[in-house]
Formats: C-alpha cells, structure tokens, sequence
C-alpha cells in the first residue's frame, strides 16, 4: 500500500512539472524563443553529425537556458504578485534572475560556438 502511494505522488508530481513546462512554452514569450532556438540546434546537430559529447553539452545547455528561464519566469511573476507597483527592492530582484538567464545564454553560446564553428567554417 505505501509503495502505490509513493509511486502515485511520483506521478503526481509529475504531472504538475508536465503541466507547468506546457504553461511555460505556451504562455510565455522567452521560452518559446528559447525552444525554437533549441529546436534549430537539434536540427544542425542531426545536419552536421554531432559527436555524443557534443550532443550531451548541447543538451546540457538548451535544457539549462530553459531552466533558468523558467526559474526567471517564476521569479518575475512572484515579484509582480507580491508587489504590483514599482519597488526599486523588486526591480533589483529581477534583474539579478534576469542576469542569472544572461549567464546561461552566454554559456550556451559558447558551447554553440564551440560545436558548429569548425562545422560551418568547412562549408565556406
């Protein structure tokens, strides 16, 4: 009986993390900009033939920008909940979650860079 329990709370759990990345691509605008990207790299990485070590860094680092997106996301909405008005307390809030997101998209650009420019540079 406790493992049914266990295993439905799993489950469970589950669902509400389905349901708050469907909300996330479907609602808010940087996540969708952020898959579309991600889905352009999968795509050039299938193109190109990208190593398994570059596949797990590439993976690494689209899943990573979403997840800090979405933290960003999360945050922003919390601030603007808890304080509809302008509070300059609120404002650096956000910009350090936002930087948190430029950290990430700097990363991944360099892993970008790193994987395609020798793959590019061989077709001009």
């Amino acid at each position: 009986m406790k493992d049914n329990r266990f295993v439905r709370g799993r489950l469970k759990s589950i669902s509400y993390s389905v349901k708050g990345a469907v909300t996330l691509i479907t609602r808010e605008h940087s996540i969708m900009v952020q898959l579309g990207l991600g889905i352009l790299v999968t795509v050039a990485g299938f193109y190109f033939n990208i190593s398994a070590t570059e596949w797990m860094m590439q993976t690494f680092a689209v899943g990573l920008i979403m997840a800090i997106e979405g933290a960003n996301t999360a945050i922003e909405k919390m601030c603007d909940f808890i304080q509809p008005n302008f509070d300059e307390r609120i404002g650096f809030i956000k910009d350090v979650a936002s930087g948190a997101v430029f950290f990430a998209a700097v990363a991944a650009i360099v892993v970008g860079a790193i994987i395609y420019y020798p793959k590019v540079a061989l077709l001009f």
